[in-house]
């Protein structure tokens, strides 16, 4: 276990950055097999949509798809990553960050949940979730953050988007947000592209 928690090398990072492509193609590939029979999915396709959240805005079946492969994604890291880096990962791991003082703060699921039970969920507001963390054993001693982007149709924008006007971090994005709070290396991960 001592080896997995060491700072990562450049082969390290190599191999770490195949596993994650491979995760992003196998989530890809999963669910436009189990819900478009294979398909890729069109543009029209992707802009339908199928409800509204609990503000009103629309969500559209690229949402849904794209929430649909994280989760597999997510599910496909976790199991490789125990193997090959026990210990030394975090997935969805959530993080207070004050821009001021640049203090960042783990906050536990156990955390959230008595949170989210009690319904203070504006003590969630702003807080960081990035995809995966690699870390050496302290999730607040981040090695690299990698964050899972499944563009519909696929070659579409996988860029990091500004939060919307109104949000604690309004005008930022969330690569940089990401890379501030967390004073490491951030990637986007996407099915073919792979790591970037």
């Amino acid at each position: 276990m001592a080896g997995a928690l060491k700072a990562m090398d450049a082969a390290a990072l190599a191999r770490l950055r195949e596993l994650l492509k491979e995760c992003a193609n196998e989530a890809d590939w999963d669910v436009n097999l189990r819900l478009l029979d294979g398909k890729t999915p069109t543009a029209k396709q992707c802009q339908e949509q199928v409800g509204t959240d609990a503000s009103g805005k629309p969500i559209t079946r690229a949402m849904q798809w794209g929430q649909e492969k994280h989760a597999v994604a997510l599910r496909c890291v976790q199991k490789r990553l125990a193997v090959e880096r026990p210990g030394g990962f975090s997935v969805e791991q959530r993080y207070r960050y004050d821009r001021t003082s640049r203090a960042l703060e783990l906050i536990t699921s156990a955390e959230e949940q008595a949170m989210l039970r009690a319904g203070r969920t504006g003590q969630l507001r702003g807080t960081l979730v990035p995809d995966v963390v690699i870390h050496s054993g302290d999730p607040l001693r981040a090695e690299a953050v990698f964050d899972f982007k499944f563009p519909c149709p696929i070659g579409g924008r996988t860029d990091w988007r500004p939060y919307p006007q109104g949000h604690p971090y309004e005008l930022l994005d969330q690569g940089r947000l990401y890379a501030e709070a967390l004073r490491t290396m951030v990637f986007r991960v996407s099915p073919i592209l792979g790591v970037y």
